[in-house]
Formats: structure tokens, C-alpha cells, sequence
């Protein structure tokens, strides 16, 4: 058990090692525990228009249902207050899900924009930090089924159609033969595999935990701690805030372009736009560009932790390591870090000094392990 967030939290369980808990979650399901996230709902008349400010998000074209990644912005800079996922439950209504890390930060950043946002006269804005709700996600290739055989209805979804991104409210069936509170089940996660992330209310999120366990067996289902999500977020290319982003990153820098909506790259009118929108097209096409960029690495010999430094071929630094361990998938020391523009591209030979040596360092596209996400017309996995 270690500190984190605010809360005592495993690395991992007694009955697998991180590396065993790691391969479970790839050919089997492992159950989480994230309640240490923050939860919110951001709802009203301007909540919409608030968050457009607040992040990049193209917020207008999401569906009721639907979730997107997106990043809280400071005003100017365009650095990233936190990475964080927005689901549209309603026409004036947000889930907003943040880091435990980040949990006061965030806080007084909301708390100040909404004030802001409606001493300007905007439509009114209210904020509900969701205190004490349950949060477990579901993950590995065995993940939907174990979910299908606890439905109260299973009529109620199909999962065969319910896609990455999605979200819905259902009812899971509880061993004394009642129907639990409703659920707000999203298909995704932090490991590259499918599955869910499952938000409960308080008085429940101990009994469905003990249910999805139960009703699977450990034949199927393993409690997972920290270690094991470690790995496989980075397997996946996953962004670890406070390591792999921070405040002084703009979207662009950390490889999150994508996150930026079409419309939003020519309109604008989100904190930090006039930072960001001119590095998206870089130098060599007229832009501002970016000085830095963040990179996958596979690295020879002893694994690169974070805070390592990146050479070239010549010896001359040209970065950090923000992330790296073993990956128990690929058998490869990974790692990802940034690195200067124009070594960034794919197959760049570069260093990394790990102990005082230098070790032998190549960029790599990620993620690393393919994402097996279920996505509308990808093949059956």
C-alpha cells in the first residue's frame, strides 16, 4: 500500500505479482479501484459554453451519452491544468471525471472559472463534486461478458454495439435478487484492453465490486493495483499527469493535438488558443511549431526511469524521460519522454543515460501494444 492522492492505495494483491496482474488483465479481466478520481457533474444553462472555454473540446457536435478526452487549459500559456474526460449526459449536463493528484488544483480552478464565467454575465453554471462516489473499472478481453452476466435486464444493451466512448445507465442484478441503484457504465479505461468504467453511488459501490468478483470467479476476475496499471497505461502510450503532462505543457507539446476540435483550431475561443493554435502547424511549414515533443522510446539494456536524460548521437541533451518501465508484453524496456523538435521521428536513434551509461535509445510510435478497443466496424476480437 502507498500514498497516493489523498488515499492509500495498492500496488498490488497478494495473489499475483505486478508482472503476473499485468498479463492477467491481457488475457483475462482485472477490477480496479479508482474511486480516488474526482467526479463531477457541470450543469446549466452555460455549463456548455463554460467548458468550451475551459478546453479545446468541440463540445456542440457530442452526442447525449458520449465522451471525449480533453484537457482543462490555463488562460495564455495553453498549459495543461489537467487531463481530464468529458460525457455529455444531457443537453445541460456534464460528467467530468479528473486526477486524484490534481484534486485541489482543480478544484479551485473550476470553482474560480464558474465564479468568473458568471460574474460576466453568462448563463448561470453549477459545479457538483461528487463526494464519495464509487468508481471501478473493468478491464481485459474477458471484461464484456463479465459484465453481461450481472445485468438486471439483460435486454436492457446490447454490448456487442455499446463502442468505445460510449456510455450508458444500467442496473446490475445484486445477490439478494434486487436490482442495484443505476449504474453510469462507460466503455473505455487507462490499459489499452476493453471495458468499462463503472460509476456507483456510495452505499453500493462495495457490493457491485464484491459482485463483478463473485459472480466471475477468480478464474476470470483479479483485483489489480497500481503497478499493474502503470504498465499497461504506458504499454498503451497513456499519459500519467504530473509526469507525462503538466502545467507547462500545451496539448500540442505532450502529442494531444487530436484532442483540439476541427472547428476549434480556426475559431478558437478556449484559454491559451492564442499559444496554441499557432503551434499546430509546424516551423517547416510556416508556423510557430513547438520546440519539444513527446515520444515513445524502446531503450536497450537497463530500463530508463523518469527524469533520465536523452542524448543524441552526438552525446548532446536533448531531453528527459517522463515515464519507463519493463514491459511485460513486449519483453522491451519502454519509455516515453520528451524530446527536442526534429528527433521525433520514428526510428530516431538516440541515448538515454541510465546510471551514468549510455544506452541505446530508438523512438517508437505508440502506443506500444496495439489498443483493443471496441470500436464501431473493427473486427470482433
Amino acid at each position: 500500500m502507498v500514498p497516493f492522492g489523498g488515499y492509500s492505495m495498492p500496488v498490488q494483491y497478494s495473489d499475483l505479482s505486478v508482472g503476473e496482474s499485468h498479463h492477467w488483465t491481457r488475457q483475462k479481466a482485472s477490477l480496479f479501484d479508482v474511486s480516488h478520481m474526482v467526479q463531477y457533474h457541470i450543469s446549466g444553462p452555460g455549463a456548455e459554453g463554460l467548458l468550451m472555454k475551459l478546453t479545446p473540446a468541440a463540445l456542440p457536435a457530442l452526442p447525449v451519452h458520449q465522451s471525449t478526452l480533453s484537457a482543462f487549459l490555463h488562460p495564455g500559456t495553453g498549459g495543461i491544468v489537467d487531463d481530464t474526460v468529458i460525457t455529455r449526459l444531457g443537453p445541460e449536463l456534464f460528467y467530468v471525471v479528473t486526477n486524484a493528484g490534481c484534486r485541489d488544483k482543480d478544484a479551485k480552478f473550476l470553482t474560480e472559472s464558474v465564479e468568473a464565467w458568471q460574474a460576466q454575465g453568462y448563463p448561470s453554471v453549477v459545479l457538483t463534486p461528487l463526494g464519495g462516489q464509487g468508481l471501478i473499472a473493468l478491464q481485459g478481453p474477458q471484461a464484456a461478458g463479465i459484465l453481461g452476466g450481472v445485468l438486471e435486464d439483460p435486454t436492457a444493451i446490447n454490448l456487442k454495439e455499446f463502442y468505445f466512448g460510449q456510455s450508458r445507465y444500467l442496473q446490475l442484478h445484486l445477490p439478494s435478487g434486487k436490482g442495484s441503484e443505476k449504474v453510469l457504465v462507460s466503455r473505455g479505461g487507462y490499459t489499452g484492453e476493453d471495458g468499462f468504467e463503472i460509476s456507483i453511488p456510495p452505499t453500493q459501490t462495495v457490493e457491485i465490486t464484491e459482485l463483478l468478483l463473485n459472480s466471475a470467479g477468480s478464474e476470470r476476475l483479479r483485483l489489480a493495483g497500481l503497478g499493474a496499471r502503470d504498465s499497461l497505461r504506458l504499454e498503451a502510450g497513456m499519459c500519467l499527469y504530473g509526469h507525462d503532462l503538466d502545467d507547462t505543457t500545451t496539448p500540442v507539446e505532450g502529442g494531444l493535438s487530436w484532442v483540439i476540435g476541427k472547428d476549434r483550431r480556426t475559431e478558437g475561443g478556449f484559454n491559451g488558443a492564442e499559444t496554441i493554435i499557432p503551434q499546430l502547424t509546424p516551423r517547416s511549414k510556416g508556423g510557430k511549431g513547438v520546440t519539444r515533443r513527446r515520444v515513445g522510446l524502446v531503450v536497450e539494456g537497463a530500463p530508463a526511469r523518469e527524469g533520465a536524460e536523452i542524448v543524441d548521437t552526438d552525446g548532446t541533451s536533448i531531453g528527459r524521460v517522463t515515464s519507463g518501465c519493463p514491459s511485460p508484453t513486449l519483453k522491451k524496456n519502454v519509455a516515453m519522454g520528451y524530446v527536442k523538435d526534429g528527433k521525433h521521428k520514428s526510428g530516431t536513434e538516440l541515448a538515454v543515460v541510465v546510471r551514468g551509461k549510455r544506452r541505446k535509445a530508438t523512438v517508437t510510435k505508440m502506443p506500444f501494444v496495439p489498443s483493443k478497443y471496441c470500436k464501431a466496424g473493427a473486427p470482433p476480437a
